[in-house]
């Protein structure tokens, strides 16, 4: 299998710098997304009269909302600079260092208050935010785009992306996670040596983006030395943008993208406001702000655990009952979080409690089941929308985070000189209503809206995966223009193998395969390509995929019987979607023995996905033994 091969030196590092990549990477957004305001509402304004700098709060938590909102519609623009970028690097690497470098400049700069303007001329002040802000979230975000556009560019191997994948994520837990507990020693240390006082202050906040902003450059260098642009692999699939519009209107004719979303929604919701105000949790209503490391090391640990535990747990448990079990365990959390922060051991508790959550991997492979939903439903995929619902989501929640923290921070009195000390019992049962009770009632609605709402369960799916495959090969589906002059492909066997008549080909239940074409009975677990052409797309079962010819010949190959209930396991590509390949190239190889060990058949089977304009096919002669790369049939087609 791929991926299973001894790894040489160059696979080591390039995997190591991209993985090291992500943890500066995420920490720097960590900075900008949630300390900042922080900052704002507790140091940036220290020395202003309070009515002043609460009016500036306010104007700036507006306003960065407001460019977290815009920036959902800019960022397929900056998709496309960097797509049609041409350097000596590549496209993505000047991307990743210039973004880097000009957002940590411009991100140090708004941690000096813009040199203390505000004291001067806050008229001012708030213009220049205003440009600074949007320059440095538009250099962070090419940087952002770059860092996961460039995945599919390191390797061809698909499994190989999915382990770079995994890296960045598993590394971007360590970055986000990782400022949470160093947050509070940076700033107060260096705030005590500026001032002699142990409090967050203006200069320790500014150390603190400085020691970030270092690990990010330092990070892009790692990531831009140690990998590599492979020049040679066509990515067509990335050429193809999707704008909000589209994703809009995809969502709102998938229910079965439109639900999981909402449900995804009101989790973010809940868990980036939590994770906003958990600061001054234990700043202002706790009063133990040196404790706050805590946070950081239990999401750390309860990452690290349940990452991997997904899909063991999966196996056994449908992924709506974890969806609803994280959610549930997040209210338990909210409930801690209310009545018992006077008992430090119950409080570690429910840190635990909230952390423990699957639903982004639950609403990511929901979203991705919900293409071929979609495809059965309206006859179009969007393939593209997968990639895009998700992180708009985050962006928007993001927004609304941003927005609400800094409410929080003015309607409890939590921002300026404001210590425990100050807290009046309105001021905490503001802050509580804020950043618990509203996300408690957000986490309540996200089970209700998974439980009744989402139907798209691994069985359903498996039904509807079938259902369009015996809608593609009977041809019961929209047809393109057909030409009335007739063409001819040949079809090479894909596989080595025995050949099969159709007609000897049944499925799970029994029932005959429905469509035109032929089976082999593979003797080899590596699959290749028919014939020159392009991948149109793949299910998301990774079992089956559709593939058309240079003269327009669409051929769907099915890789075993029954093999849609494996959900892809043993199944591995060698190609993306779009792709153009040659003929014999590897595309895939598949575990036979894992496919008869699950009770499947692991046969092969090849057939039209539009029989209708099929005039004429040369026989074949079942039984007889074939390599990849021989002629099969000759197909006439129109």
């Amino acid at each position: 299998m791929a991926g299973s091969h001894k790894l040489t030196e160059n696979q080591i590092v390039s995997r190591a710098a991209f993985c090291f990549g992500n943890v500066g990477h995420s920490a720097f957004y960590g900075v900008m997304s949630t300390y900042f305001i922080i900052f704002v509402t507790s140091g940036m304004f220290s020395g202003l009269p309070k009515a002043i700098s609460t009016k500036l709060i306010g104007l700036i938590t507006g306003l960065i909302v407001g460019v977290r909102i815009l920036e959902l519609l800019v960022d397929p623009l900056l998709g496309n600079i960097v797509d049609n970028t041409k350097s000596r690097w590549g496209k993505f690497k000047p991307w990743i260092m210039i973004g880097n470098i000009v957002s940590v400049i411009l991100l140090l700069v708004l941690f000096t208050g813009i040199f203390g303007l505000a004291k001067y001329n806050w008229v001012l002040f708030a213009i220049l935010f205003v440009i600074i802000f949007i320059a440095f979230d538009v250099f962070y975000s090419l940087s952002d785009v770059s860092y996961w556009g460039m995945v599919p560019a390191i390797s061809e191997d698909s499994a190989e992306r999915g382990i770079y994948t995994s890296l960045g994520a598993f590394a971007g837990t360590i970055g986000w996670n990782g400022i949470t507990i160093i947050v509070v020693p940076i700033v107060t240390y260096f705030t005590f040596l500026s001032t002699g006082k142990y409090e967050e202050g203006p200069i320790g906040w500014l150390a603190f983006a400085a020691v970030v902003s270092i690990v990010a450059l330092l990070s892009a260098f790692a990531v831009c030395a140690g990998t590599e642009e492979k020049h040679n692999i066509i990515r067509n699939s990335a050429q193809d943008k999707t704008t909000i519009k589209e994703v809009f209107s995809a969502i709102f004719h998938n229910d079965q993208i439109l639900w999981p979303s909402l449900a995804y929604l009101l989790y973010s919701c809940a868990n980036v406001i939590t994770n906003g105000v958990l600061f001054y949790l234990y700043k202002f209503v706790i009063g133990k702000p040196s404790e706050f490391w805590i946070v950081g090391v239990i999401a750390t640990i309860v990452a690290f655990c349940t990452n991997p535990l997904f899909p063991i747990l999966n196996k056994f448990i449908p992924r709506k009952w974890l969806f609803i079990g994280g959610q549930v365990s997040m209210a338990v959390a909210y409930i801690i979080f209310i009545f018992f922060r006077s008992n430090i051991l119950v409080m570690d508790l429910g840190l635990i409690l909230f952390n423990v959550n699957f639903a982004q991997l639950v609403t990511v492979l929901t979203l991705t089941d919900a293409i071929e939903y979609g495809q059965l439903k309206s006859g179009q995929r969007n393939e593209a929308v997968v990639l895009a619902v998700r992180p708009m989501i985050d962006k928007l929640t993001g927004a609304i985070s941003n927005g609400l923290v800094g409410y929080i921070a003015i309607a409890a009195g939590m921002n300026g000189s404001a210590t425990a000390a100050d807290m009046t019992n309105h001021d905490i049962r503001t802050f509580d209503g804020m950043a618990f009770y509203i996300p408690l009632v957000l986490a309540v609605l996200s089970i209700f809206v998974f439980l009744l709402k989402v139907k798209l369960s691994e069985r359903k799916h498996a039904e509807v995966v079938e259902e369009l495959k015996d809608k593609l090969a009977n041809g019961d589906q929209a047809d393109a223009e057909v030409s009335s002059e007739t063409k001819e492909e040949i079809i090479y066997a894909p596989v080595d193998g025995q050949l099969m008549a159709m007609t000897d080909v049944v499925d799970s239940d029994g029932k005959p395969f429905p469509g035109k074409g032929f089976a082999i009975k593979p003797s080899s677990n590596k699959l290749y390509a028919p014939f020159d052409g392009q991948i149109n797309f793949t299910f998301g079962t990774r079992h089956a995929f559709g593939i058309t010819s240079a003269n327009g010949l669409e051929l769907i190959v099915h890789i075993g019987v029954g093999t849609v209930k494996m959900r892809g396991e043993g199944l591995n590509a060698h190609y993306i979607d779009g792709q153009q390949v040659k003929k014999g190239q590897l595309l895939f190889d598949f575990d036979r023995d894992l496919i008869k060990q699950e009770g499947h058949q692991d046969w092969v089977i090849t057939f039209f996905a539009q029989p209708h304009d099929i005039d004429q096919v040369s026989a074949f002669t079942p039984g007889q033994g074939v390599k990849h790369g021989d002629e099969v049939i000759t197909v006439e087609f129109k």
